[in-house]
């Protein structure tokens, strides 16, 4: 089975300033490690990056950019999005199809929103989903620390089945150790 890693929403304006998304040093390390492990395979990584025009995170602004710490490669791919779907209206599947991809393995930020929102997308498409246990993250709010909402949907997004697809969850130690 073909596979991609989606690297959603690492970017400066959204892990840089204080207060940082919940580990954000090492869910950079982790990333890292999980794009390392996937060049090293041969699995395509896409960089996915939400903007907002006349906004912090306009398209070419500063905080628009990856976050500095991703190692990012030469022949990695680039999706710019405008809704916390990194499919819709975006050339995200089309790079998929194209490359004979059946199954996605899923990082970033922000876990309850961008991360959630695609794995779910991903699923109902028929992708077959690992999403990266300990490298997607979120900040804390008003209800739950982004440690409790990343420990949620690492166990609430495998619990579903209806999509006719597996979805797991994957510590990143367990990815990079596997071929």
């Amino acid at each position: 089975m073909k596979t991609a890693i989606l690297v959603i929403d690492v970017q400066r304006v959204l892990i840089d300033p204080a207060p940082q998304p919940f580990e954000a040093k090492e869910v950079v390390e982790r990333i890292n490690q999980v794009t390392e492990w996937a060049r090293a395979y041969n699995h395509p990584v896409i960089f996915i990056q939400h903007e907002q025009p006349d906004s912090i995170i306009e398209f070419g602004s500063d905080g628009w950019k990856l976050q500095s710490g991703l190692v990012v490669e030469p022949n990695d791919k680039f999706v710019r999005k405008t809704t916390p779907d990194s499919f819709l209206n975006t050339e995200l599947e089309t790079i998929l199809k194209q490359a004979g991809i059946e199954h996605l393995i899923i990082c970033g930020y922000a876990t309850e929103f961008c991360v959630d929102t695609t794995t779910r997308r991903a699923a109902g498409l028929g992708y077959s989903v690992d999403l990266v246990a300990d490298a997607h993250t979120t900040h804390d709010k008003g209800h739950a620390t982004g440690q409790q909402i990343r420990e949620h949907h690492n166990c609430t997004l495998p619990n579903i089945s209806s999509f006719g697809v597996k979805i797991g969850a994957i510590p990143t130690a367990s990815l990079v150790k596997a071929p």
